[in-house]
């Protein structure tokens, strides 16, 4: 089992699921369509495509938007406005090339949703 804090794990593991990955690198505007844009097989990770939204990324993984789907307006628009949200300190993303690598895995402050994670801890271990 992953040491440290069980609700620091659990957010970590939510973090690095590949739509929030996809959505944090900006190829997507919110999270629902990370998702569906992953479900339709827009993306590779190291190479392979990927199409489950839940699949585990590790750190220093590549995620690249697949050269067919560059085009997709959505991704493109995204990407233009990512830099007002701004990309985490662990992730490196190459806009110009479509792609981005996880550096690391998130520490706790870089984990920005507003989750009192022992409360989370706390109900599932009842």
């Amino acid at each position: 089992a992953a040491k440290g804090k069980t609700g620091e794990n659990l957010l970590q593991q939510l973090e690095l699921r590949l739509d929030n990955v996809v959505f944090r690198m900006g190829f997507a505007d919110t999270r629902a369509e990370a998702r569906q844009l992953v479900r339709h097989g827009h993306f590779t990770v190291n190479g392979k495509r990927v199409n489950i939204p839940s699949f585990a990324v590790k750190p220093g993984a590549s995620i690249e938007v697949a050269e067919k789907s560059r085009k997709i307006l959505r991704i493109s628009e995204a990407l233009e406005t990512v830099d007002r949200r701004g990309v985490p300190q662990w992730i490196d993303l190459d806009k110009k090339g479509f792609k981005g690598t996880v550096r690391t895995a998130p520490n706790r402050e870089d984990l920005t949703m507003p989750i009192q994670e022992q409360l989370i801890v706390e109900l599932y271990s009842k």
